[in-house]
């Protein structure tokens, strides 16, 4: 696979190649490296969203996305990145990153036969000192102290000092930052997201543009799943992914209102279509994929809603499947 060069050699135009009606162009790269994303064919872009991710290739704004599990936030950024064929580099944060993770460290190596200490750089001042955009996936994970790492990244042109080298590395121009997280730094107030942490607002303050990115709507959520599922695409498996949709709707509404503690996210359904395609029976699937993973005080409600999607009792269903 060729290098890429150290800057865009071409301009591509929003409406082309997104067809989003926007003027916008957006540069990028002509051939793909290594550290360029695949294209899944099967993506669905969300229009509001894909414009602010590609105003920070553009324009060189810091993007936050944030939504709910299973909203596909980082698939975002990199299957826009992979239509750029703009290198992207994807860091899972977790309350284990340390500052030495995202720094760097001295490390003993092995020089001409003779073991030497050196400084091996971290994950940040690599991918700023190139056209490489660096996303942030798990974003309120991080530790709030370790966060501080990025706070002059954060800025346009910010710098970032290395300490233990007395350096001030300036970001490559092309240098892109990116993050995804499902709360905007306040923490696990839901009770969804143990371990999202609540962060500095001074630093979210510092993100130029915040997308919020929810579910699809019920008919294009279908088709992601058939796209993923393809033994679903005759006139009966897309009937079946229309009930199965409506029932995910049905939680995330039951969520949403307090009487559920749980919802069924994109890639759950995509699960449950799966596992249809293993045990043959949507009940069964279904209680597999989702319904055992419930309070069992909440399970009688979440059978309600497959009674009224599916016409038929989800107990007495799998019964009859093990029968």
């Amino acid at each position: 696979m060729a290098e890429a060069p150290l800057r865009p050699d071409r301009r591509a135009s929003v409406r082309e190649l997104f067809g989003i009606a926007s003027d916008l162009m957006v540069p990028a790269f002509a051939e793909r490296d290594e550290h360029v994303p695949e294209i899944d064919a099967a993506y669905r872009f969300n229009p509001e969203v894909t414009l602010a991710i590609l105003a920070g290739f553009a324009r060189n704004r810091r993007v936050l996305v944030q939504g709910l599990h299973g909203t596909g936030k980082s698939t975002h950024v990199e299957q826009v990145a992979a239509r750029l064929n703009w290198p992207c580099v994807r860091l899972n944060l977790d309350g284990q990153i340390s500052r030495l993770d995202l720094v760097g460290r001295d490390a003993v190596v092995v020089r001409d036969g003779r073991q030497v200490t050196e400084f091996q750089e971290g994950i940040v001042p690599w991918a700023l000192q190139r056209p490489v955009a660096l996303v942030f996936d798990e974003y309120d994970a991080g530790r709030p102290d370790v966060m501080f790492v990025i706070q002059r990244v954060l800025e346009r042109d910010g710098g970032f000092t290395l300490l233990d080298q007395n350096r001030v590395l300036q970001p490559h121009p092309y240098f892109r930052l990116f993050a995804t997280a499902n709360t905007v730094g306040l923490g696990n107030l839901n009770g969804l997201y143990h371990g999202a942490q609540r962060l500095n607002h001074g630093q979210i303050d510092r993100w130029n543009i915040v997308a919020a990115l929810n579910y699809l709507p019920a008919e294009e959520e279908a088709l992601i799943v058939q796209a993923r599922v393809p033994a679903f695409a005759d006139e009966a498996g897309q009937d079946l992914l229309r009930r199965m949709v409506a029932l995910a709707d049905l939680t995330r509404k039951g969520f949403a209102c307090g009487d559920l503690t749980t919802l069924m996210s994109p890639r759950t359904v995509i699960s449950w279509a799966e596992n249809v395609e293993i045990f043959g029976d949507i009940a069964l699937a279904f209680r597999l994929s989702f319904a055992n993973k419930c309070d069992e005080a909440e399970r009688p409600l979440v059978a309600e809603y497959f009674q009224r999607c599916f016409g038929r009792e989800l107990d007495a269903a799998a019964a009859s499947a093990h029968a």
